[in-house]
């Protein structure tokens, strides 16, 4: 996952390197997801946000999928507008040091 800018810290642009992602968590968003759900819930819209790149269609798919497979929470506080929340199960947040690994694999083979 690339960084969009490094001014812009959490927001991930995933478009340039989709076409050859060399390890995958889940679909092509679960990855982000989990990363921006690492430091405390967000709300669908803060995560559209801070991926660029997705739909809100597929950030909808994702997020249920996610759900679905005790990786997150979906949680609705009401309100008018609707106030719904996502956060890291520990099922997911035990995906993070899976991503870290991952992730250092990966900067040390990428260029291979």
């Amino acid at each position: 996952m690339s960084m969009a800018n490094p001014d812009d810290a959490g927001v991930f642009d995933l478009r340039e390197c989709a076409h050859r992602p060399p390890i995958q968590v889940g679909d092509k968003w679960s990855g982000a997801v989990l990363r921006c759900l690492e430091g405390g819930p967000h709300r669908f819209t803060e995560l559209k946000a801070r991926l660029l790149g997705v739909s809100p269609k597929v950030l909808a798919e994702t997020l249920r999928a996610m759900e679905r497979d005790r990786w997150l929470t979906r949680t609705d506080r009401g309100g008018n507008p609707p106030h719904v929340e996502y956060a890291l199960t520990d099922t997911g947040r035990s995906l993070i040091a899976v991503l870290d690994t991952a992730c250092a694999w990966t900067r040390a083979h990428y260029p291979a």
